[in-house]
């Protein structure tokens, strides 16, 4: 396999405070894109500050090489995801997800809405480096619309997967906190379609994001937890910063991990359907596959990222997945993480359950994860994962998954190191049967790092 030069995870992110990631950079790698695809290519972004400026720059690249292009607007990566599956015949996505403010990115998606598979990207890149994209003739370019009705169907379109009137006589008392993300466009009018009794954090689109970091982990999620607590409320959810990934906070004000959601709604869909295929990765817990066991499903595991676990849904016409992170995907509707379908999915469970969040957390299989993360320069990452893959074969008994990363199973649990796509980090997830060997665990994971970079 050819080693891709500026593909990560999921697109293209890169740090715009230095320039780094230039609308000549932007406009060049669009029209490389647009070379191949060759027609209808939608566009839309999150409320990052130099979101305008990239989708200027893909618009010109791509209208340069021939393509039309439909400018949906600032919106959730779903939604478009959702418009280019039903309507076009490609997407460009400008986000940079949970990063900080500084950072941005684009994610390219096929006609199917799944991010692009490893031989388009490879195809872009030599385009980009090597060849010259197509420049179309004074009367080939393309032309420019916009769609601004998208956000109002993808409402509609969530709306139709639940039991609306049973979620709106319940009249739930719900937190949202969009972290001043694409969500704010979206979460606050579903939450009121659905009846609940809303309370609004960091609605307003905001791409300095003053309310907090865009990664709804536990830390940047204070006032969230505060102000469940305080008003009593059901349930608070929490969104990144283009509205793929949702986290939930219980009653108690209790941080609900990603995984824990992901078994919950795993739990409800199994039960529904009789069974089915879930796709997930390496990075997730046990309590998935100990849930497929008991409700009829069959697992699926995949390297970390979610366009990876959406096209081998599309492959095995899979009944759902998701990461360990709040990104589950719901592939009857979007080959994506879908932050707006999981709120939806998530009131009908405690709906239809009649329990409170707590409880039915409570009611999943119970494994202890700690999460760390260290900085290592990308350029290094390669020989970091050969010298631990090296090390736990030539030293241990240890079972080895090298599907991504480095992942070390143990009789009493297991730990994945594996370098991030868009950070120059490695991270290091790590799970037991108690918190205390979770702990012990991922710690070590992260002295092998420590102990081969440089």
């Amino acid at each position: 396999m050819v080693e891709k030069r500026l593909f990560g995870t999921f697109g293209v992110r890169r740090n715009c405070e230095m320039m780094v990631l230039t609308p000549e950079f932007a406009s060049r790698l669009a029209a490389s894109y647009g070379s191949i695809v060759q027609g209808t290519v939608a566009i839309g972004g999150d409320t990052r500050t130099s979101t305008p400026m990239l989708k200027h720059a893909i618009t010109a690249g791509l209208l340069s090489s021939g393509c039309d292009v439909v400018d949906l607007g600032i919106l959730p990566t779903p939604a478009i995801q959702y418009a280019v599956r039903n309507y076009y015949d490609g997407g460009i996505i400008v986000t940079a997800s949970h990063n900080p403010p500084k950072y941005n990115g684009l994610k390219f998606v096929d006609e199917f809405g799944i991010g692009t598979p490893d031989d388009m990207e490879i195809e872009v890149e030599k385009l980009y480096f090597d060849e010259e994209p197509i420049r179309a003739s004074w009367d080939k370019i393309g032309e420019v619309f916009t769609n601004e009705s998208i956000i109002k169907e993808y409402i509609a379109e969530t709306l139709k997967r639940v039991d609306v009137e049973a979620i709106r006589a319940r009249k739930l008392k719900v937190v949202v906190d969009c972290g001043s993300g694409a969500g704010s466009y979206t979460a606050p009018y579903i939450l009121k379609e659905l009846g609940c009794e809303v309370t609004t954090l960091n609605c307003q689109a905001d791409g300095f994001f003053p309310g907090r970091d865009p990664e709804p982990i536990e830390p940047n999620l204070q006032d969230l937890i505060a102000t469940v607590k305080n008003l009593g409320a059901d349930i608070g959810l929490a969104h990144d910063g283009d509205a793929d990934r949702t986290i939930c906070i219980d009653e108690k004000g209790n941080f609900i991990l990603g995984d824990k959601t992901f078994a919950l709604v795993e739990k409800h869909m199994l039960k529904e359907n009789g069974g089915g295929i879930v796709v997930t990765t390496v990075a997730t817990s046990q309590a998935i596959y100990d849930i497929a066991e008991e409700f009829g499903g069959e697992v699926i595991a995949t390297a970390v990222g979610d366009l990876l676990v959406a096209r081998k849904l599309k492959d095995t016409d899979g009944l759902f997945g998701g990461e360990e992170n709040g990104g589950l995907i719901f592939p009857d509707f979007i080959y994506g993480r879908d932050a707006a379908m999981t709120v939806a999915k998530i009131l009908e469970i405690l709906v239809k359950e009649d329990k409170p969040l707590s409880e039915l957390v409570a009611e999943l299989p119970v494994y202890y994860q700690e999460k760390l993360k260290i900085e290592c320069p990308d350029d290094q990452k390669q020989d970091v994962m050969a010298n631990i893959a090296n090390e736990i074969k030539d030293t241990t008994d240890f079972e080895l998954d090298t599907t991504d990363g480095v992942k070390i199973l143990k009789e009493d649990g297991w730990v994945i190191i594996r370098p991030s796509g868009t950070e120059p980090i490695f991270r290091c997830f790590a799970e037991s049967d108690s918190m205390d060997k979770a702990q012990e665990m991922a710690n070590w994971g992260i002295s092998l790092v420590e102990k081969y970079k440089n």
